[in-house]
């Protein structure tokens, strides 16, 4: 699919891994709609990159109602929508068992229902926009793309209701793509590994470095933008679909 002039929708697109991706799409001729919890952040992006290519649209993922009116919304405005980048989530440190008893059940349904949960919810509702698109000369009517982690491979000490959560992601892909097959709609999901987002402010550039010098090559955390350029190739190759790329400089995550 073409980037020129496609419309896409990016959840979690205020910061991070999503706002990378935005600027990547503008960049390339795209239009983006910010789809983001951070009130001000959203609006402060969608600003700088001008109202012609970018508008705001504070969405909860969870809520049906709030994603349904986010893609009416951007449809209203742009259009309609070709492509959905999925990088809203939100992550948890809690053993299964530990001094303070067991992990909370509350804890552990909100991040599956954020992460998991939230992806299916905008996927759903997105694709019923994408199946009245046009085809292009390769039959495509849209891309999804989201965001797993390796820890849904690897999981670490603590990180059951993370790894749980990215694991379901990585494990609809497939089934997703063969739904939406006949509609000429692809599905791919990237996991990467550590990269110097957000969360990872707090860090002092010392402990990052750190971090950094345990991933094989190359030996520093990944950046936002290279998570963008994957994400271009994949709207932009139409032989990828169903399937979940490691992005991760060849990283296997240790138990702690």
């Amino acid at each position: 699919m073409d980037i020129q002039n496609a419309v896409a929708i990016v959840t979690g697109g205020a910061s991070g891994l999503g706002e990378a991706t935005a600027r990547n799409l503008i960049e390339h001729g795209g239009k983006v709609a910010i789809l983001d919890m951070a009130l001000e952040k959203g609006h402060a992006l969608a600003e700088e990159l001008g109202k012609e290519h970018a508008m705001f649209i504070q969405t909860d993922v969870t809520s049906e109602g709030s994603v349904r009116e986010a893609i009416e919304q951007a449809t209203g405005n742009f259009g309609t929508i070709h492509v959905a980048i999925n990088c809203a989530g939100i992550g948890a440190a809690q053993k299964t068992l530990s001094r303070n008893g067991p992990h909370p059940l509350e804890s552990f349904a909100k991040v599956i229902n954020v992460n998991l949960i939230g992806t299916f919810n905008v996927i759903r509702l997105a694709v019923e926009q994408m199946a009245g698109n046009e085809p292009n000369k390769h039959g495509e009517r849209g891309v999804i793309i989201n965001t797993a982690s390796v820890a849904a491979f690897d999981g670490q000490v603590g990180q059951a209701a993370y790894s749980a959560s990215k694991g379901g992601i990585v494990g609809m892909t497939l089934p997703i793509a063969r739904d939406l097959a006949p509609y000429g709609i692809r599905v791919m999901t990237i996991a990467p590994g550590l990269f110097d987002t957000p969360l990872f402010d707090k860090l002092p550039r010392t402990a990052k470095e750190a971090l950094g010098a345990t991933i094989p090559f190359p030996p520093r955390l990944g950046n936002p933008t290279e998570f963008a350029m994957l994400s271009q190739s994949i709207i932009e190759n139409v032989m990828l679909n169903g399937e979940t790329i490691r992005l991760d400089g060849a990283i296997r995550m240790q138990p702690k």
